[in-house]
């Protein structure tokens, strides 16, 4: 099979799942609603909103990454991404049902049919993940890769071979070398992809060379002067080919536009959440009596010290360090705060303070500031906007993940943000709350 039909028996696929889950959303709820089936307002507005919102939310969560991601991911990503297409969808079509001839009044109904509605596609989720990994995988090969590293880094190579090797369909791992090893080249004419530790600089450029000479694709471990320099823009000055970068941070209408989505989204949190903010105070007043609240100095942009607020997880009167994960420090109402991560909720008061963001890198303890700083002194770039609730960092990290991996995606956020990529953010902490080993600080 040529490597185009193989491409296509992929893209259809995927075309076959997203058609199969809006058929099954209008054939149920077309029974019930006699205007869905016809070319009517109701059908085509209704229609039009479950694609974009569908397309919105694939973008957020991925569109079905078969070939990519293990099953279980796809499956979970995928049913997050149409419970929220469908309830758009169906709001849309409870208001398009008030009208004269229909509902007087506005009303939620048929959320029975609702809930089938789910259920049935979340089965299709399944049986689609398993089956189109399944075809992908008879059609592809795994990439025969290697792992180049530098032999003074020793902390990256079992970390990311590690990971390679949980994903054995798609890379077969055939060794690791080191960016001197004289028989690195002679290796490329036998691989297929290449994976990039962190090496000196000059050694990745003759590196990056080699793959493009020898057409293979790779992935690299960037520095931090990387992160900066890739979020320029590419443009011509006279006939010179150059590259700009702004280090300015966010512009105004960026900022502008990002505190009106941080008033939004807090007061709406606030209002959802408050059953949660009054269950929280009183089991942490039941269980020690103590304050309900913790603050704390954090650094914010700029560099501005403000009180972080917190819903008291820890004993009072404790030594104040970075928490560990088995910390003996933590009370009972406090591991349970912290294993559904509800502990940070009061920061939506500093966000309508406007101390903090939604978005954005984690304020850090100032006992720390400076013992990171010694280490890597590029840790203040992280202070050029708002500290934030959630991030790239904590979306995409763990509890272990090393100080300067943290750095590298808050990083990836500032210099490459746009008010899109603050609400996927946020969209995408949805299920961060649910994964374990998920981060919660530097």
């Amino acid at each position: 099979m040529s490597k185009n039909l193989k491409s296509l028996v992929i893209v259809a696929l995927k075309g076959f799942i997203f058609v199969f889950l809006a058929a099954v959303f209008f054939y149920l709820f077309g029974k019930e609603n006699i205007a869905l089936q016809n070319w009517s307002r109701t059908a085509v507005i209704t229609g039009s909103t479950f694609i974009l919102i569908g397309i919105l939310m694939l973008k957020v969560y991925g569109p079905f990454e078969i070939g990519i991601k293990k099953s279980k991911p796809i499956i979970y990503n995928s049913t997050i991404a149409i419970i929220l297409t469908d309830l758009a969808t169906f709001f849309q079509l409870m208001v398009m049902n008030t009208n004269p001839n229909n509902n007087q009044s506005f009303k939620i109904e048929q959320l029975d049919l609702l809930f089938y509605t789910m259920i049935i596609q979340i089965v299709g989720i399944v049986v689609f993940a398993y089956l189109g990994n399944y075809i992908y995988f008879k059609m592809y090969k795994p990439s025969r890769t290697i792992i180049v590293y530098d032999k003074n880094d020793q902390e990256s190579l079992p970390k990311v071979n590690h990971y390679l090797e949980r994903f054995k369909l798609q890379y077969d791992i055939l060794g690791c070398i080191t960016v001197d090893d004289p028989n690195l080249e002679a290796m490329l004419f036998n691989v297929d992809y290449v994976v990039i530790l962190e090496t000196p600089v000059s050694e990745r450029k003759r590196l990056v060379d080699l793959c493009y000479k020898h057409q293979l694709n790779f992935m690299f471990a960037p520095s931090i002067s990387d992160i900066v320099e890739l979020s320029g823009f590419s443009m011509v000055v006279d006939d010179k080919a150059m590259v700009e970068v702004n280090i300015q941070g966010l512009s105004f209408e960026q900022r502008v536009l990002k505190r009106i989505l941080d008033i939004f989204v807090a007061v709406i949190g606030a209002i959802v959440s408050s059953p949660i903010w009054i269950i929280a105070a009183i089991a942490i007043k039941l269980n020690d009596g103590g304050t309900i609240l913790f603050k704390q100095k954090r650094a914010t942009i700029d560099g501005r010290i403000f009180d972080v607020y917190k819903f008291r997880t820890m004993k009072e009167n404790v030594e104040n360090y970075s928490a560990t994960e088995h910390d003996d420090r933590i009370t009972s109402v406090g591991k349970v705060l912290r294993k559904i991560r509800m502990d940070e909720l009061p920061q939506l008061i500093n966000i309508l303070k406007g101390e903090m963001s939604i978005v954005g890198p984690r304020p850090e303890m100032l006992e720390n500031v400076d013992s990171y700083q010694k280490v890597l002194p590029e840790f203040a770039y992280r202070l050029k906007v708002k500290a934030g609730l959630t991030g790239l960092a904590q979306i995409e990290g763990k509890y272990n993940t090393s100080p300067k991996d943290k750095l590298l995606m808050d990083l990836m956020y500032i210099e490459n943000y746009s008010i899109w990529t603050d609400f996927k953010l946020i969209l995408r902490t949805v299920v961060v709350i649910f994964k374990k080993d998920s981060t919660e600080g530097f």
